[in-house]
């Protein structure tokens, strides 16, 4: 146990599918899992545990931002001896060639914040998701037939739609990085998984579009994620 999360330890599996939103977990579970038992809702930060076909797997809730990402994994992998987490999440999009529905797969993450020198004090602002991973995630998707684009994201600390110049923001993106949107949580997670050692990848859907000025709803939001949810399971099928 810790001070977030009230699951003993082995009540967690050592893989890990996290969304952000707690009730994304709860649909997770009550759909696709089988033999699932709640193992943690301390701050409603909803953790399930049972299994997806064969596979014993936890999905878990991560919260909204880097801070609360980087306790969440942290302690998973720590002391809870998680060796795996995919997050699923959503993101928008700053370039025209993506579309709404798109599914991503991040192949690295970069942040104009201060994560990594809080944490470690190393001045970085970019770092890759696992390339194991990342690849089984590319060989699931073409067994599907699941399309994905491999890019790289911003890591935001700022909600974009919030912004009152967006553009001002995008200026301090590096343009050999070719960002193609941002999320709020990859950053944290990938940098802690490096840190400890362990393995994390990030699946994104695209909701909503700075330059096309499109967007989902929330119930559009809720209901389009499940590419993203079958395709991060069925990986999970392939991790030892």
């Amino acid at each position: 146990m810790t001070a977030h999360n009230e699951a003993k330890k082995g009540d967690i599996a050592s893989i890990v599918i996290m969304p952000g939103d707690p009730l994304r977990a709860q649909y997770i579970a009550e759909n696709y899992l089988t033999d699932y038992k709640l193992v943690n809702s301390v701050r409603n930060i909803f953790a399930y545990t049972g299994f997806y076909k064969n596979k014993r797997i936890t999905v878990m809730a991560s919260g909204m931002g880097m801070p609360s990402m980087g306790i969440y994994c942290y302690e998973l992998y720590k002391f809870y001896e998680v060796d795996t987490i995919i997050r699923i999440g959503s993101c928008g999009v700053y370039v025209e060639d993506v579309n709404l529905l798109d599914t991503i797969l991040v192949n690295a993450s970069f942040t104009t914040g201060n994560f990594a020198k809080n944490m470690t004090g190393e001045n970085t602002n970019f770092v890759e998701a696992s390339t194991e991973i990342n690849n089984l995630i590319e060989d699931v998707s073409k067994e599907l037939n699941i399309l994905i684009r491999k890019e790289n994201i911003a890591c935001t600390e700022c909600f974009d739609p919030y912004l009152e110049n967006v553009d001002l923001y995008l200026e301090q993106l590096p343009k050999d990085k070719k960002i193609v949107g941002s999320e709020m949580e990859s950053f944290a997670l990938f940098y802690t998984a490096k840190q400890l050692n362990k393995k994390a990848a990030c699946l994104l859907t695209v909701v909503d579009s700075v330059k096309k000025k499109q967007s989902l709803t929330t119930e559009e939001r809720q209901k389009s994620l499940n590419d993203m949810i079958k395709l991060s399971l069925e990986t999970t099928l392939k991790l030892t």
